[in-house]
């Protein structure tokens, strides 16, 4: 009787061995660590045995097989090929990695299929993009990194981004990430929230993004506004560089918003003190100043004694000795010195002398001769006197056509 109870569990416990199949998810408890090379498992429900090498434990890499699994473990694992020909005895190569990878996939998937996101660092810059680990291999593109070019992709390393699923094929290890499509959601966002609120005349902060010959474009928060060379200080910038760094924060005031174009013109000179706001403490009448002829003209120079700040010498003012036209004496980029004549802040005007630094020459000639010359001088005292007080007038800017 016993001896027939003994053969019928050994009929039904032989019956119950499962078949086990490539392809197959088996839970394997682990028998024996082998070194660090592999695990050797027991498949539950089919009375074999399994090897897992270290390298199919997990989707991260695995320096101690000691610390990632003990004996008596029992693990989810995909049966990979069979080892040997033995049926009764056979071994199966197994892996945990794949399975592990194989969820993550789906969830990949799943991702996809509803339009979301996925966060994944960057693991590695290799020729045309980078590499990032979503738990299985990504793909960066070079250009869907971001919205502009950059030159150097090693600043990416490390970093944590967020990522749109451009293409997923699990079948051949294949996930196409873009960074880019987040940038430009970005700021398409920030720009309909900035244009929204930016009006002309405002002052706010911002960081220089690039610059260009022709200005340098600053970052409101996502939008960049662009600053003429013009627009940067009331003394002539040759080039943006010169005077701002990329990085630099600046305050900008707005000058004018387009929302349609989405353009935005910004000042920092505007930001600033202005060049006449104390030109009266600057440039007391009777003070004395070095200056730079900037521009010439028949009834004059204009003379620079501050950035931004040019002041007239009228013609009568530039010399003792009667000239016909400035540049007889004078050329563009000059230094000379000059005496604050007149100061009129509002106006922002200046007028100056160089000839009131000058010691007058002696007169020659006969007693008859001098004596004709003081009377023509003392004729025309009234005439000179304005020009001598006054710096420049209306007339001295129009020119002779308003004497005429």
């Amino acid at each position: 009787m016993a001896e027939n109870e003994d053969r019928n569990d050994l009929l039904n416990a032989l019956n119950s061995v499962e078949e086990v199949k490539v392809g197959d998810v088996v839970k394997g408890e682990v028998l024996a660590l082998d070194d660090d090379r592999q695990v050797i498992v027991g498949i539950e429900g089919a009375g074999v045995e399994g090897v897992v090498p270290a390298k199919e434990l997990s989707t991260k890499p695995v320096e101690d097989i000691n610390e990632q699994v003990k004996v008596g473990d029992v693990l989810d694992l995909v049966v990979i090929s069979k080892i040997g020909n033995d049926k009764e005895n056979g071994s199966y190569l197994l892996s945990h990695r794949r399975l592990e990878a194989r969820k993550v996939w789906d969830d990949i998937q799943k991702k996809f299929e509803a339009g979301e996101t996925i966060t994944a660092p960057v693991t590695q810059v290799v020729k045309g993009g980078l590499v990032v680990d979503a738990g299985v291999r990504g793909f960066v593109p070079a250009s869907m990194i971001t919205d502009h070019f950059v030159e150097d992709l090693n600043q990416f390393k490390g970093q944590t981004l967020e990522f749109k699923i451009v293409e997923i094929e699990p079948s051949e290890n294949r996930l196409i990430l873009s960074h880019k499509a987040i940038v430009q959601a970005e700021h398409e966002e920030a720009a309909k929230k900035l244009f929204s609120t930016l009006e002309a005349g405002q002052v706010i902060e911002g960081t220089v993004a690039r610059m260009t010959n022709f200005g340098a474009f600053v970052d409101l928060g996502g939008v960049d506004g662009l600053v003429h060379v013009s627009e940067i200080a009331y003394e002539r910038v040759e080039k943006p560089s010169d005077v701002l760094k990329t990085g630099q924060k600046v305050s900008v005031k707005v000058l004018s918003v387009d929302p349609d174009r989405e353009r935005i013109s910004l000042s920092i000179k505007q930001t600033l003190p202005g060049p006449w706001d104390d030109i009266t403490e600057k440039a007391p009448e009777g003070s004395v100043l070095t200056g730079t002829v900037k521009r010439l003209t028949s009834f004059g120079a204009f003379v620079e004694v501050f950035p931004g700040v040019e002041g007239l010498v009228h013609i009568s003012q530039i010399s003792h000795k009667h000239i016909a036209t400035p540049a007889d004496v004078l050329t563009p980029g000059q230094e000379v010195q000059v005496k604050v004549l007149e100061v009129h802040p509002e106006q922002q005007r200046l007028g100056l002398s160089i000839k009131a630094l000058e010691e007058k020459p002696q007169a020659s000639g006969s007693n008859d001769s001098n004596r004709g010359h003081e009377q023509n001088h003392s004729n025309n005292v009234s005439a000179d006197a304005p020009e001598e007080e006054s710096g420049f007038t209306l007339g001295d800017i129009i020119g002779d056509d308003l004497k005429k």
